[in-house]
């Protein structure tokens, strides 16, 4: 009788206890009703390549986190709308979101000019705003609710620029003429005068530097000058139309500079289907690569899957990153008061896909910072710093396909 008690014991331990383990390693299921996440993207216009991949990090981000169980338990629920690459339509509809809506947060918006007149909104409305800010002037405001996490800073372009040169190119095989064109809006032109400056501070000579409005029209009379001038670097601070149609025009016109520079345009993955063998090994600056040795990146490589592409998009990694660190700040501080999440970011330090340890400052700006990445192979590879590099620099650039 005691044999066949020990028995029946030992057969509860073997398939009810494991089970009881199983069930506590599966995540609650989010329960109460949805905590909304509100705002717009230029989902069309000129900026829409580059937000269509914001959106999808955003949307993963959210469905990844409703099946860890929500956001303080409760389930998520995205409201994204089209602002069709409009400042105004953008301003219109996140107030909308906050006033109509009543969403309890709002999202990081796109791009930087959009974010510049966003960013004293959401100051309004005391809502937490965290995504790539509005380039640095705006950070220099005073807001206590706006969180760049990662920053796209075109103010800090040129520590790429100069890391890449002074760890990655002999002094002596240095470039000496380089050209820069610069589309006419903060983004452009926050990384123009710091880049300008560094390059002549260090014996580089700009021979050409030309401001261009959007949409550009037609870039073989800004190459035709590169070229005159025997530019050894193009410099291309750009978005992703006017860097591929300016890269045309230089294999058009035969001019093979040692060094394509992209500020945004090489990193998209439409930049490959548009310039074929010719995309590869052009240079940009980045602010997070799915490479990076940092916590979360093993979550958002799932997303290549989704879109069956070779690598993950690095505007999907980004919105990913902006909504994490919202996530995190929100689950830290245990409300969805906007004051308190606030106070939580400026107070704690942050482990996120593009940086460990990051902390923001009074400006709501992590420490100044950057990567340079190069596209080789069709892929968007770490070249700068030499510590997390994927690939190394090619240099000069090899003639154009043909």
């Amino acid at each position: 009788m005691k044999r066949s008690s020990f028995v029946l014991a030992l057969m509860v331990i073997l398939f009810v206890v494991p089970c009881a383990f199983g069930q506590a390693t599966k995540p609650a299921l989010p329960s109460g009703s949805p905590i909304r996440l509100g705002g717009s993207l230029p989902l069309t216009g000129i900026y829409s390549e580059t937000a269509r991949w914001i959106k999808e990090g955003y949307e993963f981000w959210a469905d990844d986190v409703n099946k860890r169980g929500g956001l303080l338990g409760r389930p998520v629920k995205l409201t994204i709308y089209d602002d069709a690459s409009s400042t105004d339509k953008a301003v219109a509809y996140f107030e909308r979101a906050i006033t109509v809506d009543k969403v309890d947060l709002v999202f990081g918006g796109y791009p930087a000019p959009t974010n510049v007149a966003l960013m004293p909104l959401v100051e309004k409305y005391k809502k937490v705003f965290v995504g790539m800010g509005g380039q640095m002037k705006s950070f220099e405001q005073g807001y206590t609710y706006s969180f760049a996490s990662p920053p796209l800073m075109g103010d800090w372009a040129y520590l790429c620029v100069a890391g890449m040169l002074n760890d990655l190119i002999p002094k002596e095989q240095w470039p000496k003429r380089v050209a820069i064109f610069t589309m006419n809006n903060v983004t452009g032109l926050s990384a123009r005068g710091p880049i300008i400056k560094w390059f002549e501070q260090n014996g580089v000579g700009v021979v050409v530097d030309e401001i261009y409005n959007l949409p550009l029209s037609d870039a073989t009379p800004l190459i035709s000058k590169a070229k005159g001038k025997g530019a050894e670097v193009l410099a291309c601070l750009s978005l992703f139309d006017d860097g591929v149609m300016l890269t045309r025009a230089a294999k058009a016109m035969n001019y093979t500079p040692k060094m394509i520079y992209q500020l945004m345009a090489s990193t998209i993955p439409a930049w490959m289907k548009e310039m074929g063998q010719d995309g590869n090994f052009v240079t940009a600056d980045g602010w997070w690569n799915v490479h990076l040795p940092f916590p979360g990146n093993d979550v958002i490589s799932a997303g290549a899957k989704k879109f069956n592409l070779p690598a993950v998009p690095t505007y999907f990694g980004l919105g990913y990153c902006w909504i994490k660190t919202l996530e995190l700040a929100v689950q830290g501080a245990g409300t969805l008061d906007d004051t308190k999440i606030s106070d939580y970011l400026r107070t704690h330090k942050f482990d996120l896909p593009y940086m460990k340890g990051v902390t923001f400052d009074k400006r709501g700006m992590p420490p100044a910072f950057g990567y340079v990445v190069q596209t080789t192979n069709g892929q968007v590879e770490l070249i700068w710093p030499k510590s997390v590099a994927t690939t190394k620099l090619l240099y000069p650039r090899p003639a154009w396909n043909r």
